[in-house]
């Protein structure tokens, strides 16, 4: 493996074979086989967003007097993105990095708005518990404390329960449409009566759903008002490289009013390099990223997403009904697309052994906890593949529940310890050891299947073992 630079340089034709054999080992995404990361159509899609981003990628949005061009697609990208989601002339926003960095910014910007116009001291932000992780590392990066909202019986955020969360030191409250472990939509109207009523801001994390829900709206599917529609809503983040389907690095934040989006940004007057000013977290901002998301916008259009958000639905429609068929599975909430999760039903089938089959199987998906499942996140590309993934799942849950000893294997055993042990924060501190690894000098892979058999186990996974066995003992 190279893990030094070369003393001499390489052919071109050397480093971009090396390149193809780096990425041998990555997820199949192109044949559907991935159901989370990446949102990918085909080759020829592929193609524009790699020539639009080829054309602009020396270009920077640091300073956007300079590349006038850069600003222009910002300009109409925020524009298109206001009316998509019946907003007035007066929202305004900018592109970011990232949905990570727009949940980020929306933290920064209420934290500083509320020190500036309440004198808070002390601010609080109230998430529901299936926020996005980016709003918990937002709290830890600025500092701004979590109050949290619990779910109701559909999995949404529970707003009988919100008023009370409510206090002095409040800056925002967050709901999602949808939110990304279960798909369903937060209650954002009542959320936005209490948000008036209290005079805290409102933020929509609609990351997954801002370039997708209002297609389905328009193909005359039936959704709950989450947009600028809602009078308490004061921005809205929508992830242009998801649903989008542009390059990836490309987001939007938006707000109701310049006001608010002023809180944003940053001016340092005083430094000897110049007066300085940024609208967002990052200076440097690749200008590819902006071409292939206005290239997307421009290419699809209102016709080409509509017909996109169909045949998502298709496929969402195929896959809940054919885990709706299966009595040992069932859809956790209530989504209406175009991501869904399921569980089991009995405790004959292991959930997570279920998705170890499926990895097995060469699909690729995500586990989740609390309550224990596998997730899906559909895009038209995946209506080719439902039948053939419902073919495997049907094997895949037989397989487990003729053999239970399964649960206590492999990545569903370390999976149910990461999900059930009650010792949370020697979870924290065992994953951080994990993670970590990979990044040490040379890095190392991520191994979650644990040692072999006849290795010993250290302290938490002996823990996670008897936690294991005493709970397939009640």
């Amino acid at each position: 493996m190279i893990q030094e630079l070369p003393e001499h340089g390489r052919a071109a034709a050397d480093v971009l074979r090396q390149l193809r054999e780096y990425g041998r080992d990555d997820p199949n995404y192109q044949d559907g086989r991935l159901w989370s990361l990446v949102y990918h159509l085909d080759a020829a899609h592929g193609d524009l967003l790699n020539q639009a981003y080829q054309s602009f990628s020396a270009a920077n949005g640091l300073n956007p007097s300079a590349f006038k061009s850069l600003k222009r697609f910002e300009s109409d990208i925020i524009a298109a993105t206001a009316k998509l989601h019946h907003g007035t002339p007066e929202v305004c926003g900018v592109v970011t990095s990232g949905g990570t960095e727009s949940c980020l910014l929306a933290v920064k910007t209420y934290r500083d708005l509320a020190r500036a116009k309440r004198g808070v001291k002390a601010p609080e932000m109230i998430l529901p518990t299936t926020a996005h992780v980016a709003w918990f590392k937002a709290s830890e990066y600025f500092g701004v404390r979590v109050r949290l909202l619990p779910l109701d019986d559909d999995l949404r955020a529970d707003v009988k329960r919100l008023k009370g969360l409510v206090n002095r030191h409040t800056v925002m409250i967050l709901g999602s449409a949808p939110e990304y472990p279960h798909g369903t939509i937060d209650p954002i109207e009542a959320m936005g009566e209490i948000a008036q009523r209290y005079g805290v801001p409102l933020h929509v994390d609609a990351c997954v759903g801002g370039f997708i829900l209002p297609f389905m709206a328009m193909n005359g599917i039936e959704l709950p008002l989450w947009d600028w529609r809602v009078p308490g809503v004061t921005s809205i983040s929508a992830d242009l490289h998801k649903y989008g389907f542009a390059a990836k690095g490309a987001s939007t934040i938006t707000y109701r009013n310049l006001d608010l989006l002023k809180h944003q940004m940053f001016v340092y007057e005083d430094w000897p390099g110049g007066v300085f000013a940024s609208p967002a977290l990052l200076g440097t901002r690749p200008g590819g990223a902006y071409a292939a998301a206005w290239a997307a916008l421009q290419h699809f259009g209102i016709d080409g997403y509509r017909d996109l958000a169909n045949l998502t639905s298709m496929a969402f429609d195929g896959l809940r009904a054919g885990i709706e068929a299966m009595p040992e599975l069932c859809v956790l909430g209530d989504p209406l697309g175009p991501l869904l999760a399921y569980g089991s039903t009995t405790p004959e089938v292991n959930i997570f052994a279920v998705g170890d089959q499926m990895d097995a199987r060469g699909w690729h998906v995500n586990r989740l906890q609390s309550p224990d499942g596998l997730h899906a996140m559909i895009t038209a590309q995946h209506l080719a593949v439902v039948d053939d993934y419902l073919s495997d799942l049907r094997a895949a849950v037989a397989t487990v529940k003729a053999d239970p000893s399964l649960a206590r294997k492999g990545g569903a055993a370390t999976y149910g310890m990461m999900a059930h042990l009650p010792l949370r924060g020697m979870v924290k501190s065992r994953v951080l050891d994990m993670f970590a690894g990979m990044y040490r000098a040379g890095g190392a892979p991520l191994d979650l299947h644990g040692p072999a058999d006849d290795a010993p186990l250290p302290l938490l996974e002996r823990l996670a073992a008897r936690y294991v066995q005493w709970r397939q003992q009640r």
